[in-house]
């Protein structure tokens, strides 16, 4: 019998720091402040992923640095950061 791999995919979405609400523990960026792959607002992120990383300038953060849900991205103390720099949440789907 051969092996079917599940289907995965990847949903893009880019903002910068200043895009985000909120100081300390409580700093997030609401999914309506990104945009998609298609460069269009986004309404909410994928719901269910397999998995998700984190770029902060192009950098992969790790595991403990965020949560998400469908309507935002928790990242503690992320206003200490530039608010021009570059956030790409990667959202992998199944």
């Amino acid at each position: 019998m051969p092996i079917t791999k599940p289907f995965m995919a990847a949903r893009r979405f880019t903002t910068t720091v200043g895009a985000g609400t909120g100081t300390g523990a409580t700093y997030n960026i609401l999914a309506t402040a990104t945009t998609n792959d298609a460069g269009t607002a986004a309404t909410a992120f994928p719901t269910a992923p397999a998995y998700y990383n984190l770029f902060i300038n192009a950098q992969i953060q790790t595991a403990d640095t965020s949560t998400v849900t469908t309507t935002a991205i928790t990242i503690p103390d992320g206003d200490t950061l530039d608010p021009a720099t570059p956030i790409v949440i990667e959202f992998v789907v199944n």
